[in-house]
């Protein structure tokens, strides 16, 4: 009997605890999308994206344009020219998906660009969030931006506007971004950064990488 007692007096002293614990929340959306900072980060990286893209479409058409050409004058080359040609398509093909890798792959020029452009920006949101949650004792700072699991938050638990004091964004235009987007926030709105995806997970055709692209990753 005393051993159940005492277990049940460490289970309700760890319960204790756990309520004492503070949470609150934040919209990683709405922050990134409030700071002009990271808006011409993504314009950058989006016009990147887009010039990589007509440059490997341009190597596509050429590709294309000799696979044509081949298809038509094969029955007409002697063996020896022919396999001289299917190595040219071979050679054309590969210089191809390299430059897919190069540009849009893992660890590619584009993610290199994401990380030189849009991490020093969620890094000083990363900052921000730290200092809010060393001063005010919170336990844990949830990201509800596209989270499913939160059906509800008080926004008195939101401090999103409290990490844009911290990085210099006024109070008078972040709540014009908020009151003017689309997404429902538990009684707020916040704008939902456009993407475009090209179907396969190393797309050139992700253009616009959504707080992604862009949603804080640490």
């Amino acid at each position: 009997m005393k051993l159940k007692s005492a277990i049940l007096f460490v289970l309700c002293l760890y319960a204790c605890c756990c309520n004492a614990q503070k949470y609150a929340c934040f919209d990683s959306e709405f922050v990134l999308s409030s700071v002009p900072d990271y808006k011409q980060a993504q314009q950058r990286l989006d016009q990147y994206a887009i010039d990589w893209q007509k440059e490997l479409e341009a190597k596509q058409q050429e590709l294309e344009s000799l696979r044509n050409a081949f298809q038509q004058e094969a029955y007409l080359l002697p063996e020896n020219l022919k396999r001289r040609r299917l190595e040219d398509l071979r050679s054309k093909e590969e210089e191809v998906k390299n430059l897919q890798r190069e540009r849009f792959g893992v660890g590619g020029d584009l993610d290199k660009k994401r990380a030189e452009l849009i991490k020093p920006v969620q890094d000083r949101v990363y900052n921000a969030l730290q200092r809010i949650a060393t001063e005010k004792g919170y336990a844990f700072i949830f990201d509800k931006a596209g989270n499913s699991s939160l059906a509800y938050v008080n926004p008195k638990y939101d401090v999103s506007s409290q990490v844009l004091e911290m990085l210099g964004v006024t109070g008078a235009s972040a709540q014009g971004d908020k009151a003017d987007s689309g997404k429902d926030t538990g009684g707020k709105s916040s704008p939902k950064v456009s993407s475009k995806d090209g179907g396969d997970k190393n797309s050139p055709r992700e253009t616009k990488q959504g707080a992604g692209a862009s949603r804080m990753k640490r």
